[in-house]
């Protein structure tokens, strides 16, 4: 299970025009359920999420988390980060889970970093999606649960 979370000071995702989702200063979520992944691996992610300490505190380190900003989170989904690109130039993305359990975790996810108390809005799951972030920083930070394997 991935999240990619880029620390934003806004965000904002539309569906055919129209604004769906949005979040003044917190994360933009990027998340991506793979074969194999759990509820319980969806509840173990918005945990780290939500305690993961990459805003500045008062010295200028990053020693606060998303709940210590009293921050926002929009999540959207995005199957595409399971890309196997080990091999040619056209990605696989085998790896990702099939719809059906992509949508169940994602909404698990969700419901999750909500339970943290965590405001989230979302995007729309399986719809194509434009989104607009200020990303703040820039910070960008990858999270994988499991650990990804070892080649």
């Amino acid at each position: 299970m991935i999240a990619l979370l880029q620390r934003v000071s806004q965000a904002e995702v539309r569906v055919a025009g129209e604004t769906v989702g949005r979040c003044g200063r917190g994360y933009l979520v990027l998340f991506c359920a793979e074969k194999g992944d759990t509820p319980d691996l969806a509840k173990r992610l918005a945990s780290k999420t939500a305690r993961l300490r990459i805003f500045e505190d008062e010295a200028g380190k990053m020693n606060r988390s998303l709940a210590d900003v009293k921050g926002e989170a929009l999540v959207v989904s995005q199957f595409t980060l399971a890309a196997d690109t080990r091999s040619g130039t056209r990605p696989s993305f085998t790896p990702a889970a099939d719809p059906e359990l992509g949508r169940a975790l994602y909404e698990e996810y969700t419901e999750a970093l909500r339970t943290e108390g965590i405001p989230v809005e979302t995007g729309v799951f399986g719809a194509h999606m434009e989104v607009s972030l200020t990303n703040d920083g820039p910070v960008t930070i990858w999270l994988r649960l499991p650990a990804a394997p070892k080649n």
